[in-house]
């Protein structure tokens, strides 16, 4: 079937399939945000450098690269609402994990459960986005997915202001605390404490989908499979786009995630605003809210504004405010670096969508392989923390995210010359 023979009506049930999908989008984004303030605790717990302690990041962003591979098979093969819930369960599973490694007190162990809970995130990322972008008209796809994301976003203002608030209070964090045994202990607690509600929230979102299935099911897009296409990310390896995408993924979350990871930390800085840890972490929420606000003022002008040129003007602007960032100090050092969120609003899911729609691959192969894009988030901030290391001096370490940005600014200007014509070659290639 061609995409031009599609019909135009809604799937029955799928406005009520889009609300489902979306408290799924906030629900990763809290989780993936509480790693910001995680840093700062294991960073002191543990005793370890700033390389050492964004290893975090590596151990959550690592895992885009490796289970994404599988992902789209496994949706392909269970289904929409099936592979949501097995996500679901499987970062339940590493939520447990970390109480059993902080009782060891061994810093691997809370790694590998952040891998596991990535991993469980990871298909549901592969799962949600295009499920989002196909639940309703081809030519609104940019705004349902922003206008999800926003609410990604919502839940990640929501987790660094809670996570500060358990992560980086009391036991060593006290006002003159020193590094005791009794200090450390009641730390390690706060981690428990603060995994042991995250996975029963994602227990509670299980229940719900699960009680949701069918009108998930009703709703959601024809099987790839039905197609003739591949679920395998190697068949979108075949498709440009599908892989400029990917590179595009990459590069943005690798700079958001690298700006996020060194707030609190910069915040904090003498040379910044001189802040307790606990006071710096507390305002990471003002990046991420940002990054909310701006999905829902995204998703209004993306119905006036080309994709691309909007894309364009968002990345250009953050570039500005990286190099602000890099050669002030004090208020207007950690105002622009505040403001990036802002304009990392619409970035994620408009990539997202311009690649749907240009991809020659099927939907869930060319979402698995643009997930695994988001590896960026384990690359780019270790390599931010070795020049923080390298320099003694966080405000060079914005450097990379800025060279990050320049490279979006040229994906969007590609993408605004594109001549391909939507259902024709080069849309998305998986049936309505």
């Amino acid at each position: 079937m061609s995409l031009d023979s599609t019909p135009a009506a809604p799937r029955k049930g799928a406005g009520l399939a889009f609300a489902y999908v979306t408290s799924l989008f906030f629900a990763w984004g809290f989780a993936t945000s509480l790693i910001d303030p995680l840093i700062a605790a294991v960073r002191r717990v543990f005793d370890l450098s700033f390389t050492e302690a964004f290893l975090t990041t590596f151990a959550w962003f690592i895992a885009y690269g490796v289970a994404s591979l599988p992902a789209a098979a496994v949706l392909s093969k269970l289904g929409y609402s099936r592979a949501i819930i097995a996500a679901l369960a499987t970062m339940v599973a590493g939520c447990l994990i970390v109480p059993v490694a902080t009782t060891v007190d061994w810093y691997p162990g809370v790694l590998l459960a952040l891998f596991v809970i990535a991993s469980g995130v990871t298909l549901l990322q592969v799962a949600a986005n295009p499920l989002v972008a196909e639940l309703g008209s081809k030519k609104s796809s940019h705004f349902r997915l922003v206008f999800s994301q926003a609410f990604n976003s919502l839940g990640a203002t929501v987790g660094p202001w809670l996570g500060a608030h358990v992560l980086l209070t009391g036991g060593v964090f006290a006002a003159g605390a020193v590094v005791t045994a009794a200090t450390r202990g009641e730390s390690l607690r706060s981690i428990d404490i603060a995994f042991l509600g995250m996975g029963a929230f994602f227990a509670v979102i299980a229940v719900f989908i699960f009680s949701a299935r069918k009108s998930i099911n009703a709703a959601a897009p024809a099987r790839d499979a039905a197609s003739g296409q591949s679920g395998s990310i190697f068949s979108a390896l075949k498709s440009r786009w599908a892989v400029f995408g990917a590179l595009a993924i990459f590069v943005y979350v690798g700079s958001e995630v690298a700006i996020g990871n060194m707030l609190t930390n910069f915040l904090a800085s003498p040379g910044v605003l001189g802040l307790e840890l606990e006071a710096a972490g507390k305002m990471v929420p003002f990046y991420w809210g940002g990054a909310m606000i701006g999905r829902f003022v995204g998703s209004a002008l993306l119905t006036r504004v080309r994709a691309p040129i909007l894309l364009a003007i968002c990345t250009a602007v953050a570039v500005i405010l990286c190099m602000v960032v890099t050669q002030t100090d004090g208020v207007t050092a950690a105002y622009a670096a505040l403001a990036v969120g802002f304009f990392n609003s619409i970035m994620f899911p408009t990539i997202f969508t311009l690649t749907l729609e240009r991809s020659t691959a099927s939907a869930s192969a060319t979402s698995g392989l643009l997930v695994f894009g988001i590896i960026g988030g384990a690359i780019l901030p270790l390599i931010a923390g070795q020049v923080a290391d390298r320099s003694g001096d966080l405000h060079l370490a914005f450097f990379v995210p800025l060279v990050g940005y320049l490279l979006l600014t040229a994906f969007a200007l590609i993408c605004s010359r594109w001549k391909g014509a939507e259902g024709q070659a080069g849309s998305v290639a998986s049936p309505h």
